[in-house]
């Protein structure tokens, strides 16, 4: 039950977007900021934040400082456990106190937990334990930020996370997280959103919960797709798996919405990295790209075939564009593999790439006339070891994977910062991994978008983000509610005036 003071202070909010003021967010767990920059660009002030890892919270720093000390208390790392909303807000020496100072409330919160793709790397750290991604103290992280929203009284929250989230252990968490927050005066909803129907050159699924504080008089609603892709079925067989423990009877899940062919096709790989600079330093002089930094500019290609819709828009994003070119044109040097790159499909995964392997070896042994050496010789071994990868295909049949260039990306992961052959470039002259302004792009950050740290904490930064042109088309429609809220509160104030 909402109690009399909780009421006041959401009333005053509303009061103060009718007098024309922005709204105010804060985003705990903000990342290097995918989601903030959806926000603001929905015209959102972006407040305060809260982010752990030191490199995207500089991150988070440099892109949105919007005046601020960057040696100041705005670029701090801060962990939520340890920093209460009234902490945060005095740090930040902000005009109001925690409940009066931000009407959004946002948060991704940490999946590591709740990805299936992580809960193999629990069981391996806590020894096998079958259980252990629900021992991990990362999944109880909702719980806390349950806390900040007693503290704030926002106007709206918005959440996000990993489809598997619906199915953790059997467990539906965005259930609980609803139920605790209608107990607090909240109307709540969630669903599954693709940003590949949102504009973005990359199949990925995520959980989003929208909760609006009852005095708004507004149910949460979620964007309708403006793209038309059809998923692939591995990702349908996911979407199944993580909605077998939704009980549609609640009312609180959204169905999902299905694009209609009619929309615009999704955007493909090769429009959204067709005009940036070729990179073939790494096998024609890997000297020169061992040097580059990652804040290294390099000049715009001019496409054959033009400059795709997207292209433009990364460029010119507002307050992120770029003209001559961008940074970000890192890749790894992995020499082995290079010739494997160059043969494999278009959509090939490492199956396909192991068999190109071995069939490398064999001509390499036959024109070395080492056909008739034993397996156990170093000659035959290291002559394996520099040309075949040693993963079991079996066991690792997503590990690589070729960009298909007419088709978005597969999921952008964290564990990029470690392993960029899940994305290996389209284009076989130039035999790599994708660099990371090309991970960027996939991911929809504009050119002008900077990572602080080295390319490994550019690729995690980029593989945890909301895509932001999925975090702006949710904030779109939360922007679009808050402007009708207080819309209808003026005209009530000024029917009882009258």
């Amino acid at each position: 039950m909402i109690t009399a003071d909780a009421l006041l202070i959401r009333q005053r909010k509303i009061a103060r977007l009718r007098s024309g003021a922005r709204p105010r967010a804060l985003e705990i767990c903000s990342g290097a900021g995918g989601l903030s920059l959806g926000l603001q660009t929905a015209g959102i002030e972006l407040a305060a934040h809260i982010e752990i890892d030191p490199e995207a919270a500089e991150s988070y720093a440099l892109n949105f400082a919007n005046g601020r000390d960057l040696e100041g208390p705005w670029a701090l790392p801060r962990d939520m456990e340890k920093i209460s909303a009234a902490g945060l807000v005095a740090e930040l020496k902000l005009p109001t106190g925690a409940a009066d100072s931000f009407d959004v409330l946002a948060a991704g919160l940490p999946c590591q937990a709740f990805a299936r793709i992580g809960r193999s790397k629990l069981r391996s750290v806590s020894g096998g334990e079958e259980d252990a991604f629900q021992k991990d103290p990362r999944a109880s992280l909702y719980r806390r930020f349950l806390k900040y929203v007693e503290d704030t009284q926002p106007l709206v929250i918005v959440i996000e996370n990993v489809p598997d989230i619906l199915n953790f252990g059997g467990h539906n968490v965005p259930e609980e997280i609803c139920e605790h927050l209608e107990a607090a005066g909240y109307s709540t909803g969630y669903t599954l959103l693709n940003a590949a129907y949102f504009g973005v050159p990359q199949i990925r699924e995520r959980l989003f919960i929208v909760a609006l504080a009852r005095v708004l008089g507004q149910k949460p609603r979620f964007p309708a797709p403006t793209h038309f892709v059809e998923l692939p079925s591995g990702y349908q067989g996911s979407r199944r798996v993580a909605l077998k423990h939704v009980d549609q009877t609640r009312g609180r899940f959204h169905q999902l919405h299905e694009p209609a062919d009619s929309l615009m096709p999704a955007i493909g790989a090769r429009d959204a990295l067709d005009d940036l600079p070729r990179i073939a330093e790494h096998f024609r002089d890997p000297r020169t790209i061992r040097r580059r930094k990652l804040a290294e500019e390099l000049p715009y290609r001019n496409p054959r075939k033009g400059i795709s819709d997207y292209a433009r828009l990364m460029r010119s994003w507002e307050g992120f564009s770029r003209d001559g070119g961008a940074d970000g044109h890192l890749v790894r040097l992995t020499p082995r593999d290079f010739p494997i790159f160059e043969a494999m499909e278009h959509g090939a995964d490492y199956p396909q790439a192991k068999m190109i392997a071995e069939e490398m070896f064999q001509q390499a042994l036959r024109a070395r006339r080492l056909t008739g050496v034993h397996k156990n010789s170093s000659a035959y071994r290291d002559l394996r070891a520099g040309m075949v990868p040693p993963y079991d295909p079996k066991k690792f049949p997503n590990k690589w994977w070729k960009l298909d260039p007419s088709k978005p990306s597969r999921t952008l992961t964290a564990h990029m910062g470690k392993d960029t052959y899940s994305h290996i470039h389209y284009d076989s002259q130039q035999c790599r991994t994708i660099s990371v302004r090309e991970a960027a792009r996939l991911q929809s950050f504009p050119d002008g978008f900077m990572f602080a740290g080295a390319m490994n904490a550019a690729f995690r930064q980029i593989g945890n983000a909301v895509p932001p042109l999925l975090g702006l088309a949710v904030a779109r429609v939360v922007r679009e509610q808050l402007d009708r809220a207080a819309q209808s509160a003026e005209q009530t104030n000024d029917r009882e005036v009258a």
